[in-house]
């Protein structure tokens, strides 16, 4: 992965930009972000909330599957699960996620991800993506 010249996002995400989230790199399978962390990511206990870790596990495990997409498609999650090891940190901190593509088929990524804590492992996840082509800005979706 190319982490000398971290581009901008590949898509417009706003959700990631009302987070603060940090591009690191993406290619070859593999994938980086970051987030500095602030009290608007703490849960109750003052720690990283948990759907924050998912959400950066989430997004970087994709961003490593689309890297391998020739056609460069977006990609839905179909499933995930993770592990939470320890707390992800507190507000002033900066947690890391890696993710990578470990196998891919003409239509579906599967993939893996890490939040790091410095040199704490924070939580782990296994991820399956579909890829599809990007949707139409204006296209009317069903979603009743």
């Amino acid at each position: 992965m190319d982490t000398s010249k971290p581009q901008p996002f590949p898509v417009e995400i706003p959700f990631l930009h009302d987070l603060g989230v940090d591009f690191l790199g993406m290619g070859n399978g593999e994938a980086q972000i970051a987030l500095d962390l602030q009290h608007r990511h703490m849960n109750s206990w003052q720690v990283t909330h948990g759907g924050v870790i998912m959400t950066l596990l989430d997004v970087v495990m994709s961003m490593a599957g689309r890297s391998l997409d020739p056609d460069a498609r977006g990609g839905v999650t179909i499933e995930m699960k993770t592990s939470f090891l320890q707390p992800g940190g507190k507000p002033g901190g900066r947690i890391v996620a890696k993710g990578k593509a470990f196998h891919r088929s003409t239509t579906m990524c599967f993939c893996e991800g890490e939040i790091w804590n410095g040199e704490k492992l924070v939580a782990k996840a296994m991820g399956t993506f579909k890829y599809l082509k990007r949707l139409d800005a204006g296209r009317k979706l069903d979603l009743e």
